[in-house]
């Protein structure tokens, strides 16, 4: 009868292993990619104190380090008594898949210092690191140390030419290539890796003949590489991608993923849609490149079309349909395609798939994001977006700092360059760009001229795209003097420069001026564009130059073959309005197809405002209300020329007009910049600090100026304050300047911008407050810049 020690279960460690047995558990657990049993096999050696042989050892921390226990193959390599070259591969051939390259060139030099014999697998992980690492000098010197060993092997050769490639010493690469005798298919295939990554697509093709006339048999990674040549150089003609993919056909490898993926993103890149199509539906599978090619192939152009970019968002359902897992790639991809549909709420989704997936912190990602939001407006969103990034690049600063310009928050814009600047980041010209177009429309002339001497000290100031912003930023501060300096001092200025020379001139009145700019920029033999006869008829407006703006109307459409828009048939109607031809502009408006245009109505509108057309006006007014009934500027137009008419009852009428129809007039909002501070001011506020200083200062101008002749104008939209009192004192304009005289230097200009145009009450009181203040006012609208001396304005009291 059996003892119950007999019944009891057997102890695995009553049996002997030997080095044999273990070394199959860990080679079975290597092949498997479980470290689980060969964990357990080494726990095993532990506890029975068994001494493995070197081979086995060598075993273990090859396990390890295909596993990526780095650590506790670092120990096992540690208590190696005696190492051979293996030991140090398997180590060296670890860290560099874990990418860490430091630590295996180290291994390297201690391989060297043991006074073993390197072997090639030795020197083809040392040149895999530098490869990795770009590290050009440290791979030369490992290619020393290769020919100093006297080997010579194909899989060396094809070590040193993927090195020299990706280490950008193409050149080197082709001579290894033409002069060595060990070469392999993967030697070629690096070499033409090489000259893809470098764009050569020609020598890609040459290389392929090549290998054909040596009798070379191809792989689908050299087919791979050879399409995707052909896709990165539009100038090899389609035919040439068509003759490879007939060739992968009769090999049989148009149905291989690598060929496959690289023949639909060809046809893709190429513009033949339709063929990628047809290959991504003969796929016998999908894998994410092969998405990411299609969906790149729909959303490429410059100008997405709403079909396209829909069809990529159906891709990327079925992406996800497929339980496939989205790359970076993908995610940037489809974010440009909402971008493109302006699909917020659809780019919402994709944000949070992106978190789901853990890549919001990717600098790729996240500038789509920042795109995104900033396109549809939600500066906030992307301020989130651009916080949560852990590595700030320039790109990502720059789309921040623009976003923030197209969304009209330049106070924001030049906040994140002060940031930038604090960070110790290094802007470049494309964020000096904006800074200095943020200052225009700021009109932050201090604050400008600061971002132009950070451009000069910097070296960045000679980019055309900054001179031509600082030649803007310093016209639209008022300060066109030195916009014209910085516009000599640029080195063959292009159209660009020269437009906004001409545009500048016009606005700050100096009409005949901008006229001889056109014409120096002709004898130049630069083509003028819509922009430079955009300028070009604003000054013929501005200084009443009836003919001349006709004639260059003419030359536009018979000597310059330029299409016309409505902004420059505007201009003339504003030309012909302003010389007081009332009937020519209606006339031109209803011959020019633009006759359902409110903004040319408006613009005879205003005329007859000036000239007392009432008649006309009504017309035109009842017109432009038709077109567009919730613009409060129609009818506040109208009430004005009834209003000076002396026409009340009228007057009172459109008023309740616009009370009944629930217009309201967009609010009169003047700024000037002071010690680097931007102060705003509306009609009649008492919100800034210094407010009793300031109407203070004002009711003493205003008694000043009324001692040489000034008298309130009737006014405009029934401006009143409590008790009945008149606001037209307290416009906007009259407290900024108010402001800037108590608090600039006594000589310094005052420059306020308004965002209205300036009424002809507060024209006048600049006039005067010059005068009697012996100051330099200079008042930017919408229209045009008013420069203000000694009682007169720039204008000529035409505009």
């Amino acid at each position: 009868m059996p003892t119950p020690q007999q019944n009891s279960p057997p102890n695995c460690l009553q049996f002997s292993f030997d080095s044999v047995t273990y070394t199959k558990l860990i080679q079975h657990s290597v092949k498997s990619g479980s470290l689980v049993h060969g964990k357990l096999a080494h726990a095993r050696m532990i506890k029975t104190a068994f001494k493995p042989c070197l081979f086995l050892v060598n075993n273990l921390l090859n396990m390890y380090c295909k596993g990526g226990e780095m650590g506790l193959a670092h120990r096992v390599f540690d208590k190696i008594p005696k190492r051979n070259i293996i030991s140090y591969n398997s180590l060296m051939s670890g860290y560099t898949q874990m990418g860490f390259y430091e630590e295996a060139i180290n291994v390297f030099a201690e391989a060297r210092m043991s006074g073993l014999k390197l072997d090639k697998f030795t020197y083809a992980s040392g040149l895999s690191v530098c490869s990795q690492t770009e590290d050009l000098d440290l791979g030369r010197l490992v290619h020393g140390f290769v020919v100093v060993s006297g080997l010579r092997d194909k899989v060396l050769t094809s070590s040193l030419i993927d090195m020299y490639c990706k280490c950008g010493s193409v050149d080197q690469a082709r001579y290894l290539l033409e002069t060595s005798k060990e070469l392999d298919g993967a030697s070629w295939n690096s070499m033409i890796a090489g000259y893809v990554h470098r764009n050569e697509s020609e020598e890609v093709l040459k290389l392929l003949i090549k290998m054909h006339q040596l009798g070379m048999s191809l792989n689908p990674y050299t087919m791979g590489s050879t399409l995707k040549a052909c896709c990165m150089n539009f100038n090899i003609p389609v035919a040439c991608g068509q003759m490879l993919h007939g060739c992968a056909i009769k090999l049989g490898w148009d149905s291989d993923v690598v060929v496959g993926t690289a023949l639909l993103d060809m046809y893709a890149k190429t513009g033949e849609l339709n063929d990628s199509i047809k290959i991504f539906e003969q796929m016998p599978s999908h894998n994410v490149v092969m998405y990411n090619a299609m969906i790149s192939g729909f959303i490429q152009t410059e100008s997405i079309r709403e079909e396209q970019a829909n069809k990529a968002l159906n891709l990327f359902s079925m992406l996800l349909g497929q339980g496939l897992k989205p790359s970076r790639f993908t995610f940037s991809s489809i974010l440009k395609a909402c971008r493109a549909l302006e699909a917020f709420e659809y780019g919402k989704q994709i944000h949070a798939q992106i978190c789901k997936n853990n890549l919001q912190s990717d600098e790729f990602i996240a500038n789509a994001l920042i795109e995104l939001y900033l396109l549809l407006g939600s500066t906030e969103d992307s301020l989130k977006c651009f916080r949560l990034t852990p590595k700030l690049d320039i790109v990502l600063w720059t789309s921040m700092i623009a976003g923030y310009f197209r969304n009209g928050q330049y106070e924001s814009a030049l906040t994140l360059f002060h940031e930038l600047l604090s960070s110790g980041g290094r802007p470049d010209e494309f964020i000096i760009s904006n800074m200095l177009s943020s200052c225009a429309d700021l009109a932050a002339a201090r604050f400008g001229a600061q971002v132009h001497g950070y451009s000069i000290k910097s070296g960045i100031g000679s980019f055309r795209i900054v001179q031509n912003a600082q030649i803007c930023m310093y016209a639209k501060s008022g300060d066109l003097d030195s916009a014209n300096m910085t516009f000599q001092e640029t080195e063959n200025p292009d159209v660009v420069s020269w437009s906004v020379m001409i545009y500048s001139s016009a606005q700050h009145g100096r009409a005949r001026y901008a006229l001889r700019l056109f014409e120096l920029m002709k004898d130049c033999g630069i083509a003028a564009n819509q922009i430079t006869f955009m300028g070009v008829l604003s000054a013929c407006s501005h200084g009443g130059l009836v003919e001349e703006g006709l004639r260059c109307f003419e030359m536009m459409k018979k000597d310059h073959s330029i299409e016309m828009n409505v902004k420059h048939f505007c201009c003339i109607v504003d030309l012909l309005g302003r010389a007081g031809r009332l009937a020519d502009a209606k006339n031109f408006i209803l011959k020019s197809g633009y006759e359902d245009n409110p903004v040319m109505w408006r613009s005879l509108l205003s005329a007859c405002r000036v000239h007392k057309d009432m008649v006309t006006g009504k017309q035109v007014a009842e017109r432009v209300i038709e077109l567009e009934p919730q613009a409060s500027a129609s009818y506040v137009l109208l009430y004005n020329i009834y209003s000076e008419a002396g026409l009340e009852a009228l007057a009172a009428r459109v008023r309740e007009q616009m009370i009944d129809r629930g217009v309201k007039k967009e609010p009169g909002l003047s700024w000037i910049e002071v010690g680097n501070k931007f102060h705003y001011f509306m009609v009649g506020d008492k919100f800034h600090p210094m407010s009793e200083m300031i109407y203070a200062k004002l009711e003493e101008l205003l008694e000043r100026i009324k001692k040489i002749g000034y008298a309130n104008e009737r006014l405009v939209s029934g401006e009143t304050g409590l008790g009945g009192n008149s606001l037209i004192n307290y416009h906007s304009e009259k407290l900024a300047v108010s402001f800037g005289l108590i608090s600039l230097p006594t000589l310094a200009p005052v420059r306020v911008m308004k965002n209205l145009r300036v009424c002809h009450d507060c024209h006048t009181a600049m006039k005067l407050l010059s005068k009697v203040e012996r100051r330099e006012i200079i008042l930017r609208d919408p229209i045009r810049f008013h420069r203000f001396r000694e009682g007169t304005c720039s204008c000529g009291d035409y505009w």
